[in-house]
């Protein structure tokens, strides 16, 4: 993360708390390595006049606050206790019907600066309500650490758990997890291991998610109830998890699912984006990047509550074809006619 305090007044201000089970390195910043304890930040991101929605435009060379993503602030609290006084502190300056959380967990392949500015460009492209958080856990940000990665990913299923705990402790009304590619697979083993009816998830959107489709079933059986809204975004044409199905010696993975009949006793809302992939691209997160989906998906209240209301009402809200399968639904999204 490039630190520019004078970004402050320029670009929009983002304060994004984070957790974190990266270790520090010997030049204090976190990096790949493994620490068995969490350290609690809160960094505030400018993001520039000139950003383009699903982009993050990195400085290359000298800071450009115009055109750059810029760390302004950095508090390094020096306790959980600190943090959540801070986050709770927070929470209070929001009406009391707005007093929610939301937490990104990034995926494969992403160092710290990845998530923290991936959050940032998510509550700002997506205008997410609440207080953002980010957990960021050690990706040795290497397209060859895939191994090291879900190792580490395993490894910090207690550290999101404590997150969880502390941002109910810090008074947070709701809690909306949002998590990409092997993030999401950290995610579900923490919703496995929480409690029944323990309500510190009210809401799960995973994207593009790096899972096994019979793992997935398997973790949500022993779910039971999955905390509501529960929504996946899908494509075919995710060439990151199609090499990751490659390497396990499956067809699909849970991100590249088209069968929505796999899932059909879960309680679960398929959102199919494979007509917005970019032919150039990996297209491993169309989700948050591509500029038209983030126009149709911004209004995040109306997208909940068609989640839970008459499936019947559903086609008129997101342009795409509505199929039910018992408890599953299939939303496949086309691109607007120019």
């Amino acid at each position: 993360m490039v630190f520019f305090p004078q970004a402050a007044t320029i670009g929009a201000q983002k304060q994004i708390f984070v957790a974190t089970d990266r270790a520090k390195d010997e030049n204090g910043q976190f990096g790949p390595l493994r620490s068995r304890k969490l350290s609690y930040l809160s960094i505030d991101v400018s993001v520039p006049p000139n950003h383009v929605p699903g982009s993050i435009e990195y400085s290359r060379g000298t800071p450009d606050p115009e055109n750059d993503f810029l760390t302004t602030a950095l508090d390094d609290f020096p306790s959980k206790k600190a943090f959540q006084n801070a986050l709770s502190a927070r929470l209070r300056q929001l009406p009391a019907s707005e007093r929610e959380a939301v937490v990104y967990v990034h995926g494969f392949n992403n160092t710290m600066a990845d998530g923290v500015y991936r959050t940032a460009q998510l509550v700002n492209d997506f205008e997410l309500p609440g207080v953002p958080i980010h957990y960021s856990w050690p990706s040795a940000a290497n397209p060859l650490g895939y191994g090291y990665d879900r190792d580490s990913a395993l490894i910090a299923r207690d550290g999101l758990d404590e997150l969880l705990r502390t941002i109910r402790a810090s008074g947070a009304k709701r809690t909306m997890v949002i998590a990409h590619s092997m993030g999401a697979l950290l995610t579900m083993e923490v919703i496995r291991q929480l409690p029944a009816n323990s309500k510190l998830i009210n809401g799960v959107f995973l994207i593009s998610p790096d899972i096994d489709v019979e793992v997935f079933e398997a973790q949500a059986r022993k779910i039971g109830k999955l905390p509501q809204p529960f929504v996946i975004f899908v494509s075919q044409k995710d060439r990151a998890l199609r090499l990751s199905a490659r390497l396990t010696g499956q067809k699909d993975r849970l991100g590249t699912l088209s069968d929505p009949k796999r899932l059909d006793n879960l309680a679960v809302t398929l959102i199919d984006v494979t007509d917005f992939a970019d032919p150039g691209s990996v297209n491993h997160f169309i989700t948050g990047s591509s500029p038209v989906l983030i126009q149709i998906l911004a209004k995040v209240a109306e997208v909940n509550e068609a989640f839970t209301g008459d499936p019947a009402g559903r086609t008129g809200l997101l342009p795409g074809t509505v199929l039910t399968v018992q408890n599953a639904t299939q939303i496949i999204m086309r691109r607007p006619v120019q």
